[in-house]
């Protein structure tokens, strides 16, 4: 430690006034966190991922549906498990109050997560 305050002499070169550190106010006063809205948020991003992950077994299904390697009876069962996941999804949507767009996150320059089709 060389005992030289950086950050005031920084400061002082760019003609500003003295540099003081920020007050760092209590956690509860800067997060305005309440039980619903933790909740609704933990509830979107589980959902989220279970979105995620039921279209990646709906588009692999498909494509093994196409590739012809499933019997009658295969395709019948993951058909109605698919539908039974899909209507479960929208039971919890509903309950939390979620829009299927509210699941989509924004992942900047690489666009949304989920397809938009």
């Amino acid at each position: 430690m060389t005992g030289r305050d950086e950050a005031a002499e920084l400061a002082a070169a760019l003609g500003e006034p003295r540099w003081q550190a920020p007050r760092v106010r209590p956690l509860e006063r800067r997060l305005a966190v309440d039980r619903d809205s933790v909740e609704r948020g933990l509830a979107s991003l589980v959902l989220t991922v279970v979105e995620l992950l039921r279209q990646l077994m709906e588009r692999q299904a498909l494509r093994r549906v196409d590739l012809g390697d499933l019997t009658e009876e295969q395709v019948e069962r993951i058909g109605a498990t698919l539908m039974a996941l899909e209507e479960q999804m929208t039971q919890l949507r509903e309950y939390f109050g979620l829009a299927p767009e509210d699941l989509n996150l924004d992942l900047g320059p690489l666009g949304p997560l989920l397809p938009t089709d």
